[in-house]
């Protein structure tokens, strides 16, 4: 099991890793659903990781609110990208929408881009698109080699209560692309989660006891 601990920068981390979780997702203003950190923070962060062989994935995001950007937000992100894989970052935490409710495909493959061979993680924006968008968007990801998705497998509830729609994205990723439950999984749901939720990967604030 892959235990994700979603950080709001640094301060809880070495706790996080004591307490023995497998990777981080590194944000900032996890009030308005995470931001991209500072430089300063990711330096901090990746250093102390990879000295205890834990991988950290980092947040692309310029705001809070929606995931429609406009060109300006788009090429401030792209810089975030570039400047998060220099920085050490492991992989890339992204999603963006168009204002159809489609996936960004060209804004998602020029951060795919950024990314290089790292690892690459659509983030919950996938979960705002109508479910019967979903499965075709998945494969878009499939088709576009993206490592992993999070999701909670609905606009909103937790992984659990959505737990049947999760193992219909299991099923149709086919181990081709990573599925990462999240959204409200605690260390004290964690082994139901893992009962119900036919995955590996489990992500959260509280997702280790400290």
């Amino acid at each position: 099991m892959i235990k994700e601990f979603c950080a709001e920068n640094f301060s809880r981390v070495p706790e996080a890793i004591q307490a023995g979780i497998d990777r981080i997702e590194l944000c900032d203003r996890l009030d308005l659903g995470g931001t991209t950190p500072s430089p300063e923070v990711q330096l901090q962060t990746n250093q102390f990781a990879h000295k205890h062989d834990v991988t950290v994935v980092c947040m692309i995001r310029s705001r809070g609110g929606d995931f429609i950007y406009t060109p300006e937000e788009k090429a401030v992100m792209q810089k975030q990208a570039a400047e998060a894989i220099k920085n050490g970052a492991d992989g890339l935490v992204f999603g963006a929408l168009t204002p159809e409710n489609q996936v960004d495909w060209e804004f998602v493959e020029s951060l795919i881009t950024c990314a290089g061979n790292k690892e690459t993680v659509f983030h919950m924006a996938f979960d705002q698109l109508p479910k019967s968008k979903q499965l075709d968007a998945l494969d878009g990801l499939i088709a576009r080699n993206v490592t992993r998705l999070l999701t909670r497998g609905a606009k909103s509830g937790s992984a659990l209560s959505n737990s049947d729609w999760i193992n219909e994205l299991v099923n149709r990723a086919d181990g081709k692309i990573e599925i990462l439950a999240g959204g409200g999984l605690t260390f004290e749901n964690l082994d139901e989660a893992a009962a119900s939720i036919h995955t590996d990967q489990f992500h959260g604030t509280q997702i280790v006891s400290m």
